[in-house]
């Protein structure tokens, strides 16, 4: 059976695994001020682009989810490509009506189409779609694919840690949670978030790049103690060299068997800022 994958362009997918992997990235929109509105391409130069235009503007831009038919048109090109079945991985529900567009358009297509709702965002997104990609090349069904996918999300095998440096960019985007005593404009202050049940939630504030890198361990500590064996995507909104401590750390603490840098693309910047760092997290084996 041909199966096609795909993601979102909220999840920082690494361009490498496009092919590799037989993905495929249907894009979200950034809405400027004055009403244009442009794709959420996933190329490098789209992004370094990007990161530096949204430095300069005078106000942080809208976003909004791919339409119905945008999400039709995909899957009627993969059915005219010789696909069997789409599987389609998409940013939380709790954060985006993206998960509702793919389930609505799967339903005016012949060719068969799982959505799945990971209730993760950003560099978390790509792990559960490689593990699918890695299962059907072992032969495993679709149906075998998605029940053991859905085994792992629920024991939390896939993460989405990081922090911000600039935390005005998710309120005024109004994607997260319990943010009460986060808001604030001191200096190199660092709010530390991650996804629980499908929300992004703020639970440290600290000063400076090293006390938010230890911060993020931390949070990963809490159900993965150190040692235990993982993947990860390293993700960074125009701050690689963030990010890179940030693997740096983390490799002296666990056993990294699978790392990748990733940046971050248009519209998770448009909500996190520049400045981003984090990690999404594969959980391989847990120490005991």
């Amino acid at each position: 059976m041909k199966v096609k994958i795909l993601v979102d362009s909220t999840a920082d997918i690494p361009f490498s695994w496009m092919e590799k992997y037989d993905m495929d990235s249907i894009p979200l929109y950034v809405v400027w001020e004055d009403g244009t509105s442009e794709p959420d391409e996933r190329t490098p130069e789209e992004i370094e682009n990007f990161y530096r235009r949204i430095k300069e503007a005078s106000s942080v831009p809208k976003t909004s989810q791919p339409s119905v038919e945008d999400f039709k048109k995909k899957y009627l090109k993969y059915q005219e490509e010789g696909y069997d079945t789409v599987l389609v991985f998409t940013i939380s529900s709790k954060l985006s009506g993206t998960y509702n567009s793919a389930v609505l358009a799967a339903r005016e297509v012949d060719i068969p189409v799982h959505v799945v709702d990971t209730r993760l965002a950003s560099g978390a997104i790509p792990l559960p779609a490689r593990v699918a990609r890695e299962m059907l090349e072992k032969g495993v069904t679709v149906e075998e694919v998605l029940k053991r996918i859905d085994e792992r999300m629920k024991s939390s095998d896939f993460k989405a840690i990081f922090y911000v440096s600039d935390f005005n960019y998710l309120v005024k985007g109004g994607r997260v949670s319990k943010f009460q005593g986060f808001v604030g404009n001191l200096l190199k202050i660092r709010v530390c978030l991650h996804i629980e049940d499908g929300e992004l939630i703020p639970y440290r504030k600290v000063r400076g790049d090293r006390k938010a890198i230890e911060a993020l361990i931390e949070k990963l500590r809490e159900d993965t103690p150190e040692g235990s064996k993982l993947r990860v995507i390293g993700v960074h909104a125009d701050n690689e060299a963030g990010v890179m401590e940030l693997l740096n750390t983390l490799r002296k603490k666990y056993e990294v068997v699978d790392e990748i840098i990733s940046p971050m693309g248009k519209v998770i910047t448009t909500h996190v800022g520049p400045g981003t760092v984090g990690f999404g997290i594969e959980v391989l084996e847990r120490r005991k």
